[in-house]
């Protein structure tokens, strides 16, 4: 699970890039059961702006899904567009 707060000068066509990247993970990395993202809907105060949950089976699946080729651009996006990410990694 993780949680992002845009860096300063982050537009709506950069977000719109972000979900398309995302939206096209779970077809291409096996090892993601479930993937949901999107927005925070403002209803609390001192949220983030945007959060993620990736179900994945185990920590060798997790490992595999960082690590992919295809996920790479999205963490370099990350990068370049989050001025702050918390995350936690927690079996259900």
């Amino acid at each position: 699970m993780a949680v992002y707060t845009w860096a300063e000068g982050t537009s709506d066509a950069d977000i719109a890039e972000f979900t398309g990247m995302l939206e096209r993970l779970p077809a291409r990395i096996p090892e993601i059961r479930g993937y949901a993202f999107g927005p925070d809907l403002g209803l609390v105060p001192g949220n983030g702006d945007f959060g993620l949950v990736a179900e994945l089976d185990d920590e060798a699946a997790f490992r595999t899904y960082v690590a992919h080729p295809d996920h790479q651009p999205v963490l370099a996006w990350v990068a370049a567009h989050v001025a702050h990410r918390s995350a936690v990694q927690l079996s259900i």
